[in-house]
């Protein structure tokens, strides 16, 4: 199952003016409000962290202050040697190297990848999870964490040419540009910071090759384990969403993908108790819902964009799924 590190549930806690204790009492002016699983190894499952997010979220009356009071909270030093090796990384753009190559030792619930194929450079946030109703906050406060950390650890001169996000703009965008320095763009194709190419090349303040390297050697023993206990359904869901809109991806074209045959890739589904249908039908499920609230596409656009050729067999479809019929789902989810 998916682990996310206790700092990042603890920070989020605090910025709602609640403490996170070690036994998974969330207690807010000395109350328990809210309990979780206690933690192992320092560490939440997927479901509580996201349960908790969302459940402080909705207590919340203002989204924006609290992902900007998380952003201020959390640092890169509450994520262990991670956080030092980021810190101690030569330049900005180590650091984000490292940001990707080592993020699965806090959490597998999300990827970084630096994209520099084009200037500005992209600093992609993807998903490795099925859907939850608290991911658009959670995309926001991870890039906002980021953000702040780097203008903290890099010595002067960071200018963010861009933030994008996925979903719809739930508040005011002035106040997302506040937020971040620069302009933030929603409804876009990903979930990124975007930066000139020179910007890598600024020096960190505390910058040194000697320890970082040192601290990179230390976390090439951590995910040694954790390359071999990724989830095949978590690296199947990322492949399979984007490809829906040319069909229904065939099992034998993305099993070559991946680097595989279709029969290792269905044994290793098979170990994790799953069948192809089974997470092709959850990326289908879950893209629709997100495109159903947060997009202006018809329910013709998306059923084509979730692999189905007719509307009709997309809408018997969705309602098998979540029990409603798709303009039904849409209209109770639409802004009082």
């Amino acid at each position: 199952m998916p682990k996310v590190t206790n700092a990042f549930a603890r920070a989020m806690a605090q910025a709602a003016g609640m403490t996170l204790r070690e036994d998974g009492a969330l207690v807010s002016d000395g109350v328990v409000v809210r309990r979780i699983s206690e933690t192992t190894d320092d560490q939440l499952t997927d479901t509580d962290y996201f349960d908790l997010l969302d459940w402080i979220r909705r207590e919340h009356e203002d989204e924006v202050a609290l992902v900007e009071a998380y952003a201020k909270l959390i640092r890169v030093d509450d994520i262990g040697v991670l956080g030092l090796a980021i810190k101690t990384a030569p330049t900005l753009r180590a650091s984000l190297e490292r940001v990707e190559r080592y993020w699965r030792v806090v959490t597998d619930t999300a990827v970084y990848t630096l994209d520099q194929s084009s200037d500005p450079a992209l600093l992609v946030f993807e998903a490795r999870t099925g859907h939850h109703p608290v991911l658009d906050f959670r995309n926001e406060g991870a890039l906002a964490g980021l953000a702040r950390n780097m203008y903290r650890f890099v010595e002067s001169g960071l200018v963010l040419e861009h933030v994008a996000f996925r979903h719809a703009c739930r508040s005011d965008p002035g106040r997302y540009a506040d937020l971040f320095g620069c302009p933030v763009r929603f409804d876009a194709d990903r979930n990124a910071i975007a930066l000139r190419s020179s910007m890598l090349d600024l020096p960190n303040r505390l910058g040194d090759a000697a320890v970082s390297d040192f601290l990179t050697a230390h976390l090439e023993t951590e995910i040694g384990p954790l390359t071999h206990d990724t989830s095949i359904r978590a690296d199947l869901l990322r492949r399979l969403t984007p490809a829906l809109s040319n069909g229904l991806p065939q099992a034998a074209d993305i099993a070559r993908d991946m680097g595989m045959s279709e029969r290792t890739l269905y044994r290793r589904l098979s170990d994790e108790g799953l069948t192809f249908r089974d997470v092709l039908t959850e990326a289908q499920s879950s893209l629709a819902q997100e495109l159903l609230r947060e997009s202006r596409s018809s329910i013709a656009e998306i059923a084509f964009l979730t692999g189905f050729s007719e509307q009709s067999t997309f809408s018997r479809a969705f309602k098998r799924w979540v029990g409603q019929a798709p303009a039904q789902y849409r209209q109770q989810r639409e802004p009082a």
